[in-house]
């Protein structure tokens, strides 16, 4: 099994990185301002304006090391990718596979099985958990829904049909969303997804952790060999890595909206952590980054058994299984594609 490496985040918006022997270098004003070995970093997330050196990008490109330019606002800017992985064989048979309405679909049913299975759940935990606190008839009646929807998923074959379920079962699982936030409803109150940008705290901490695990999928997916730019539901676009959104969708309830309700309600984030801006977008500030992905670190480091291979790993290694699974599917080792189904 792989090991968890660690994840390098800059938060810093004037930090310039550079690269010195087997280090890499936090320079701000022409001053070191950190130090960091290469060994044993497997990502690092710059969340600054002012980028990073050739030589270090090189480095990275190198070493397989995921290296992504966010804006300090969180929305992705791009991704450094070095040489490709595995054999040209499997990315040969991801691209026919994602030629192939068909194969491509029956591919895009399991994403979208795993999401509303695991969204199902998150709702369940909620019911089992907090009955006491939330309105238990109306969560339980979307969760009914939702599990109603899993049977019928499986037998469409129409691309466009399973978008509309999907879209139709996100919409649901939000619905309810609000429930699952138990302390400071006046200044964490969720009432619909809003994105590019995000126009409350929880859309802004929803919207910063599908960026974070966008990222993570990215570097698992080029890991095993594949193409993180080419997927089976989402459509091509320039500069979309199409088939790490892909996978964002089946774990994005169990690892980021979990998470995202763990922070609100454990207090961990308040208001003071936002930056509102005058058109009414919503933003972590610095202080709320650092302490989102200290805490998001901690996360990924605790431990599951993963529910196909019955193996004990971390949650950080979720996106690293579920790329090798499917890496193994379309290599033919496997009849089907086995999404991560949490409970």
């Amino acid at each position: 099994m792989k090991h968890l490496l660690n994840t390098l985040y800059v938060t810093s918006k004037d930090a310039y990185l550079s690269l010195d022997g087997e280090n890499i270098v936090a320079n701000r004003n022409n001053e070191e301002i950190g130090r960091f070995p290469l060994h044993g970093i497997s990502d690092i997330i710059v969340f600054s304006y002012y980028g990073a050196s050739p030589s270090l990008m090189g480095e990275c490109a190198k070493r397989q090391i995921g290296l992504t330019f966010c804006k300090p606002n969180g929305k992705f800017l791009a991704r450094i990718v070095g040489e490709n992985n595995g054999n040209v064989l499997l990315r040969r048979e991801q691209y026919r596979i994602a030629d192939n309405k068909e194969e491509r679909c029956g591919i895009a049913r399991n994403f979208i099985f795993g999401k509303i299975y695991n969204a199902r759940w998150v709702l369940e935990r909620g019911l089992r958990d907090h009955a006491d606190k939330i309105d238990k008839d109306r969560v339980k009646e979307v969760s009914d829904k939702l599990k109603s929807a899993l049977p019928d998923l499986r037998n469409i074959l129409d691309e466009e049909k399973l978008r509309g379920v999907e879209g139709i079962n996100s919409s649901l699982y939000f619905s309810v969303f609000d429930e699952l936030i138990l302390t400071n409803k006046d200044n964490f109150k969720y009432e619909v997804r809003t994105r590019r940008p995000p126009m409350d705290p929880v859309n802004a901490l929803l919207s910063f952790a599908y960026t974070i695990l966008a990222a993570k999928c990215s570097s698992a997916l080029e890991s095993v060999g594949l193409d993180s730019y080419v997927g089976f539901m989402h459509r091509d676009r320039p500069g979309r890595y199409s088939l790490a959104l892909d996978l964002v969708e089946e774990l994005r309830a169990s690892l980021a909206d979990r998470f995202v309700l763990t922070l609100i309600n454990n207090k961990v984030i308040n208001k003071t952590h936002f930056l509102f801006m005058k058109d009414g977008a919503v933003f972590l500030n610095d202080d709320g980054r650092s302490i989102f992905l200290k805490h998001w670190q901690e996360r990924m480091q605790e431990q599951l058994i993963h529910p196909f291979l019955s193996e004990k790993i971390q949650w950080g290694l979720v996106p690293y299984v579920q790329s090798l699974l499917l890496a193994r599917f379309i290599r033919g080792d496997l009849d089907e594609y086995p999404p991560f189904l949490w409970k």
